[in-house]
């Protein structure tokens, strides 16, 4: 029979258990920490319990440790469940793709607790995944990563559409390392590494990553964790990818809409202003019309120019010259170019070049008035195709006048022809019949023979004369003085613009219609004279041959080539009464020799050559050369003749022998 001691003693030790479940229960619920679960144990260890008592203590501690571990597996659970909500209401509240990817990555980052995370979305183009957000990042490296599919942990997840774990990446060889990757990570100073896909369906859209810059194994619950918040997340990417991708596509819309009206406003405004040109111009409108209304169209300045670039009209600007490379430019390209801050466009009927349109004052011009600038120039071209045709209209009736006046010719002796009607034809067109004209007969390759006709007709509306072709050669009659000046002009001008040589051969003025078809013959046998002296290219009358004009010319001026010869030597012994003129002649009729003329001349040497150099300083240096001296000779003994018999114009039989004799 147990005594009193002992009765004590066992029901002490059962006061001291029951209190030491009683803190077990309290510590429980007042969610202790587990290391407190320890404490009631070790309480009645200290006291001296039993070991039945001792072993019911641990017992119920090692329960309380089991429902400790469920409860604050609960909670976590509990939180991360609030947070999945709380993450999928955000998320849900965004609209913006920047703003949804940034919380999805700060979000990751809190509900693991690690040191950072970081998002990567694919790129289908270039076949990779590439880092789009990071949170807790401090490498610029890291940060711009790109990831090939199947490289690194996260190239394997975006390949897989599997999640991955590294407890240290560094020297987890189950991954494909590849030097940009360890090198940016190593950087950053990752070790534990947990990466889950993001998907959409099937569709893998990108990798979402959570990191420890120590060595950490990560749960089947965070695994799953971070699973569940990348579910949420794909979806919310997608959504705002569709609605960014919808306001695209309505900003889009809303531009077409706007590009589409003002397509609709610029054709309406083109439209109109073409009705508006076409009907000025068929109303009779003139280019001067055009360009006043296509400068108020356009709101700047506007000058027209033909194809040589003289000024037709001009409306609010000062005198220009279009640019002859912008030009040739809006003639390959087919529209106005800009050029220094005006703009030109050509002007074209098909191919060919008419002229040119230059606006000023509108450096920038919008698509629809450079539109409208490139149909006023197709309207500036009809204008002038039909001012063109009006004119060669009026080209074939002077043409058809030229003709007539050419083989008119002076009414036999005896008889009387009546040219009154040809002066009145004349006179319809403008032509003074009354007033020298002179005769200009032109030449060029055959090539470019029709373009030749048209500038020689412009020319001689300009010159009040007429054009027009006749034995295969264009001829021009003029009312001018001195043909020579003028043929030459008409040589070089004629040339730029045809593109080839023209040479030009003149006579006159014929002083009555009648002496025209004369002076027509002696203006084609210039033209022959300047083919056969090589001066393809020259303008000249018979005048300007020389002697070989004196030759050719049928009234043999022959006083006239005499004074344009040796004009300065006889004017010098007229004033001074010198012999220069007799010591020339004596030079050269003892074959350019001193001692020789001397002798003839009865004076010293040095006189002859005194002398010889004055008439260097009055005929010019190259006197002595051989052409001149040809020229100078003959001149000289015209003027022998001229002194015996007295002066002339058209030599008498004697004389006509006599110089023949001479050449």
């Amino acid at each position: 029979m147990a005594t009193v001691n002992e009765r004590t003693d066992t029901s002490g030790h059962a006061a001291t258990t029951a209190t030491a479940l009683r803190q077990l229960l309290d510590l429980l619920a007042a969610g202790a920490p587990a290391e407190r679960l320890a404490q009631p144990a070790a309480g009645v260890r200290a006291a001296g319990a039993g070991a039945r008592e001792q072993a019911v203590v641990d017992e119920a501690t090692r329960v309380a440790h089991d429902i400790h571990r469920t409860l604050t597996q609960h909670r976590r659970r509990e939180a991360e469940l609030a947070a999945l909500f709380d993450t999928a209401s955000d998320l849900a509240a965004l609209r913006d793709l920047d703003a949804v990817l940034r919380a999805i990555v700060h979000r990751a980052r809190t509900l693991l607790g690690t040191d950072i995370a970081y998002l990567t979305l694919n790129d289908p183009v270039a076949e990779d995944t590439f880092m789009r957000v990071t949170d807790g990042s401090v490498s610029a490296a890291f940060q711009q990563l790109r990831l090939g599919m199947g490289e690194g942990l996260g190239g394997l997840v975006a390949q897989t559409a599997r999640p991955y774990a590294s407890a240290d990446y560094r020297t987890d060889h189950r991954f494909r390392h590849t030097g940009t990757i360890d090198e940016g990570v190593r950087e950053e100073g990752l070790r534990g590494i947990l990466g889950v896909p993001l998907s959409v369906g099937n569709r893998v859209i990108g990798v979402l990553f959570a990191a420890d810059r120590t060595a950490r194994e990560f749960t089947p619950d965070a695994i799953a964790l971070l699973s569940s918040l990348a579910d949420h997340a794909a979806v919310a990417i997608d959504g705002a990818r569709l609605l960014e991708e919808t306001r695209s596509a309505l900003v889009d819309l809303n531009a077409a809409n706007e590009t589409a009206r003002a397509h609709s406003e610029a054709l309406r405004r083109a439209a109109d202003a073409h009705d508006r040109l076409t009907d000025l111009v068929l109303r009779g409108g003139g280019v001067d019309d055009v360009a006043h209304e296509i400068a108020g169209l356009l709101g700047g300045g506007l000058a027209i120019h033909d194809v040589d670039g003289t000024e037709l009209a001009r409306v609010g600007t000062d005198p220009v010259t279009p640019s002859a490379q912008g030009v040739h430019a809006s003639r390959a390209g087919g529209r106005a170019v800009p050029v220094n801050g005006d703009w030109i466009c050509a002007v074209l009927a098909d191919s060919e070049l008419l002229g040119s349109l230059m606006l000023t004052g509108r450096a920038g011009l919008p698509d629809a008035d450079r539109s409208l600038f490139e149909r006023a120039g197709l309207v500036t071209a009809l204008l002038m195709v039909l001012h063109r045709s009006v004119a060669e209209a009026e080209d074939r009736v002077r043409g058809e006048l030229l003709d007539d006046l050419l083989t008119a010719g002076p009414p036999p002796p005896g008889s009387r022809r009546d040219t009154g009607s040809l002066s009145l034809r004349a006179r319809r067109l403008g032509v003074d019949l009354t007033r020298p004209h002179s005769v200009l007969v032109l030449d060029c390759d055959a090539e470019p023979r029709s373009r030749l006709t048209t500038e020689a007709a412009r020319r001689a509306r300009g010159l009040g004369g007429l054009a027009g072709t006749r034995d295969g050669h264009m001829v021009l009659l003029a009312p001018a003085p001195d043909p020579g000046p003028l043929a030459r002009d008409l040589a070089a001008e004629l040339t730029r613009a045809v593109g080839v040589p023209v040479t030009v051969g003149a006579a006159g003025p014929a002083d009555a219609p009648g002496r025209i078809p004369e002076t027509y013959a002696e203006a084609r046998r210039c033209l022959d004279a300047l083919h056969a002296l090589g001066r393809t290219g020259d303008g000249a009358s018979l005048s300007g041959l020389g002697f070989l004009g004196v030759l050719l010319g049928d009234r043999m001026d022959v006083s006239g080539y005499t004074e344009r010869v040796l004009g300065p030597v006889l004017a010098y012994d007229s004033r001074r009464g010198t012999e220069l003129i007799r010591t020339l002649d004596a030079y050269y009729a003892h074959g350019a020799s001193l001692a020789q003329a001397k002798d003839a001349l009865h004076v010293h040497v040095n006189t002859v050559v005194q002398r010889l150099d004055r008439i260097a300083q009055l005929l010019g240096p190259d006197w002595n050369t051989p052409g001149r001296a040809l020229e100078i000779q003959l001149a000289l003994r015209l003027h022998r003749l001229a002194r015996h018999s007295g002066p002339f114009g058209a030599p008498s039989p004697h004389q006509s022998h006599a110089l023949s004799d001479t050449i």
